[in-house]
């Protein structure tokens, strides 16, 4: 049997007046606000006090979108008679995130924790070339970054926590012992 001519034509209008009369619900974005969920990656936030400038990051970017300078500093010795060091000072940390491609590579490499993601993501420019985002900007995402989540209770202690648990236990075993000892000298002496 042959269709009618024009029922496809009428089947779509059909679904276009029902459509037409349904309630919309697409959230339009500028004045509805999205519910982001809590760990959502966005944007790359520096914590800049921990960067000991040893470019893993710029290294393994896949896209060479994370560009760093810096310069060396001689810092003097922590104790007498011991040797003079030298650190690296971060001079320029920026992200041109017009190449970044979010993989996230750069902050999964960072050993020392400088590179978190944030759930920033209202950062559009209307030049390509403001997209190269310098450490102040980085600095200010890197507060909106939430805390992680608490440690699961039945969980084993990390091991770095023991270390510096221990650590700090035996400084001050050390000083309560050198403490008694100014005590005891200090009454010896009356």
């Amino acid at each position: 049997m042959m269709p009618v001519p024009g029922s496809g034509l009428a089947k779509g209008l059909a679904v276009t007046l029902r459509t037409m009369t349904r309630r919309s619900v697409t959230a339009h974005y500028p004045d509805t606000q999205p519910e982001l969920a809590p760990r959502t990656r966005g944007v790359i936030g520096l914590f800049e006090e921990n960067c000991t400038v040893c470019m893993l990051c710029a290294r393994e970017c896949p896209d060479w979108c994370i560009y760093i300078d810096s310069h060396k500093e001689t810092v003097p010795a922590a104790a007498p008679g011991g040797r003079e060091r030298s650190r690296n000072v971060l001079d320029r940390f920026a992200i041109d995130f017009a190449l970044c491609m979010y993989c996230g590579i750069c902050i999964e490499v960072c050993p020392f924790d400088a590179l978190f993601w944030s759930p920033e993501f209202e950062y559009a420019e209307t030049d390509i070339h403001e997209l190269t985002h310098e450490r102040d900007k980085l600095r200010e995402w890197m507060w909106t970054v939430p805390e992680p989540p608490p440690l699961d209770p039945a969980a084993e202690e990390p091991k770095e926590i023991a270390a510096a648990r221990k650590a700090a236990d035996k400084a001050a075993e050390k000083a309560e012992a050198c403490r008694a000892q100014a005590e005891a000298e200090g009454g010896d002496a009356e």
